[in-house]
């Protein structure tokens, strides 16, 4: 079965976050999806499948199924687009989190996601503990969502995984602050799923959208996110909904044996 593996929200490899993309005639039974995405071991592999006029599309992480996933969505969105549908601008998905749709524009790829507004929750002092950081303001959506200082306290922070382990709350943990060339910045940390870093998590941005565009009184955002591979997004709220634009890369093309 042949597959692809492409980097989102870069247009270099070796950077932005990697996925896996399976473009299947019907679906596979969910303990073989379930150990290819193990067997690939990256944060996401994206299966998809077409119905219709649309793409059913399922995420899975190496320990899990997960609802939503952005870099993934965009990687499955540059296989279609590339190698299937040349000709087409716009394609729709249908997912756990509903309908998504992805809109190329030149070389960089717009993701319409729903808006996941998080709502507050205390600082606990285990929080601040495990990140070596002060927290501004704590919130909870899908993943515990800490507002640090500055971009400085992000980029230098190293959580202890092993303790992020035993947060009661969240999937995964998001940290932002104000960006110094960008309007924010942010880092993604999922050891429950086996990821202790995601490079460029585009789901984070359902929450980080409607967050900051709230606290600067824009629609229209940049986003860095400054793990170590790094990746630029464009952000802009609409409404219920989030655009998140990227531009993406392929790095291989595969062949799985099984």
């Amino acid at each position: 079965m042949k597959y692809y593996i492409v980097d989102a929200f870069t247009e270099t490899i070796f950077h932005g976050n990697p996925a896996a993309v399976f473009v299947m005639d019907q679906w596979l039974d969910d303990q073989m999806m379930q150990k290819i995405a193990i067997e690939n071991n990256l944060s996401e592999t994206a299966f998809t499948v077409k119905n219709g006029d649309h793409y059913d599309l399922r995420w899975f992480t190496p320990d899990r199924e997960i609802d939503l996933c952005g870099h993934a969505t965009l990687a499955t969105a540059y296989v279609l687009f590339n190698e299937y549908h040349e000709t087409v601008d716009r394609l729709v998905f249908s997912s756990q989190s509903g309908p998504l749709y992805v809109t190329r524009k030149a070389e960089t790829y717009y993701m319409d996601f729903p808006t996941i507004m998080p709502k507050s929750t205390p600082i606990l002092p285990e929080y601040e503990a495990v990140i070596g950081a002060k927290i501004q303001a704590a919130y909870l959506g899908r993943d515990l969502f800490f507002v640090c200082d500055d971009e400085a306290t992000i980029a230098k922070m190293t959580p202890d995984y092993t303790e992020m382990l035993n947060f009661e709350l969240g999937v995964g943990v998001i940290v932002t602050a104000p960006g110094d060339q960008v309007d924010f910045v942010s880092r993604t940390f999922f050891p429950k799923l086996t990821i202790n870093e995601d490079p460029v998590c585009g789901s984070a941005h359902s929450n980080l959208i409607p967050y900051w565009s709230q606290v600067l009184g824009k629609a229209q955002m940049t986003a860095h996110q400054i793990s170590p591979r790094g990746g630029v997004l464009d952000c802009q709220l609409q409404g219920e909904r989030v655009i998140i634009g990227g531009q993406a890369t392929l790095y291989a093309q595969c062949e799985a044996n099984f």
